[in-house]
């Protein structure tokens, strides 16, 4: 039996059994299961109409508590919009005042105090309980769709990387003795093709640079996109704060500026995925000729994952460590027992020498 079934069955046999317990019996008492079913049924399509329903059912028969619980947690996870909150609170304010209303004119009721607890019990808390429950869900969906982002971005670079380590190398060697081959005494139909083939050949790399410069280079941001990467971390629900010292100034040589986001982007990518929940602080440090920058949150009790691995797949600190040098600039990684940090030097003008990233 699917658990959806088996979550009915449970809730109909329940307030079934309380209501024959308080008395009920024959056709009503059919009727009454009949109508929790019925109830249940609905709540994945229509939620509120069910929890509203199930008030109803609760005032009529004073009990259908099972029922409340189930229709309560539902509509609380799928409480999203101002119509929704604002029909809900109006089925659960009628409900407590006619609950209030009878139990002040039935003699030798329950005293109203009590009333008022069943109804945060019953009502209250499995509201609240569904909408944390679709909070939690919409926080890991954000973290992962931020990770599988960076993941991405990764991915692009390493591809990059590979395109111009191996295919680079074979079509320079190709273009070099094809030239070599046209500075020799062929004949001249040969020599034709032989010239057609290092056109060919130089062609094919100027082709493959430009693919790896879009493939590194598209949309690279910098220091100026910080911004947009914390909002869209804090969106995320990660807890971001950003602190600055002394006078900011930009950086003059764009593979200093890229390789601060990407320090930024690492640290937070890092602490989302072996840290989740914990705040995280990015910090920069503006000197007279040098920029520190630094990303740290506190480290889990118990990891489940060792600290600082960025992809997953040791890659990413690698690379970062690689971009950073090649602005002339350092990074260096703090493990220590209770706070992870990320710590990375960029200097405010442009190295001498240094291959680009």
């Amino acid at each position: 039996m699917p658990r959806t079934a088996q979550l009915v069955a449970v809730v109909v046999v329940a307030d079934s059994a309380l209501s024959w317990l308080d008395g009920m019996g024959g056709w009503a008492l059919v009727a009454y299961a009949v109508a929790v079913a019925l109830t249940m049924a609905a709540r994945g399509r229509l939620p509120f109409a069910a929890f509203l329903a199930a008030l109803a059912l609760a005032l009529v028969t004073g009990g259908s508590l099972a029922l409340l619980v189930c229709t309560g947690f539902q509509a609380g996870q799928r409480l999203s919009t101002r119509r929704d909150l604002v029909v809900t609170a109006a089925g659960l304010i009628a409900y407590v005042c006619a609950l209030l209303l009878a139990v002040e004119r039935s003699p030798g009721g329950e005293d109203p105090w009590v009333s008022l607890a069943r109804v945060v019990i019953l009502t209250a808390l499995p509201l609240l309980a569904g909408r944390y429950v679709a909070q939690q869900r919409e926080h890991l969906r954000r973290e992962k769709a931020l990770v599988a982002e960076q993941e991405r971005l990764r991915e692009r670079l390493r591809i990059a990387h590979d395109m111009h380590d191996s295919l680079g190398h074979l079509l320079s060697l190709v273009s070099v003795q094809a030239a070599a081959l046209e500075v020799g005494s062929l004949p001249p139909d040969q020599r034709r093709a032989v010239s057609g083939l290092a056109d060919n050949a130089r062609a094919a790399a100027a082709g493959l640079h430009r693919a790896v410069s879009a493939l590194r280079d598209h949309d690279t941001p910098g220091l100026d996109d910080l911004d947009g990467l914390v909002a869209r971390s804090r969106a995320a629900g990660a807890a971001v704060t950003i602190e600055t010292c002394g006078e900011a100034v930009p950086l003059a040589d764009p593979r200093a500026s890229h390789a601060a986001y990407r320090v930024v982007q690492e640290g937070l990518t890092n602490a989302v995925k072996h840290a989740s929940g914990a705040p995280i602080t990015v910090s920069l440090d503006w000197q007279p000729d040098a920029l520190l920058l630094s990303v740290a949150n506190p480290l889990p009790r118990h990891p489940h994952s060792p600290a600082g691995g960025g992809s997953g797949n040791g890659s990413g600190l690698p690379g970062l460590t690689e971009r950073v040098a090649a602005a002339g600039g350092l990074l260096q990684v703090h493990p220590g027992p209770r706070v992870f940090r990320l710590v990375a030097m960029l200097p405010l003008v442009p190295v001498l020498a240094g291959a680009a990233p």
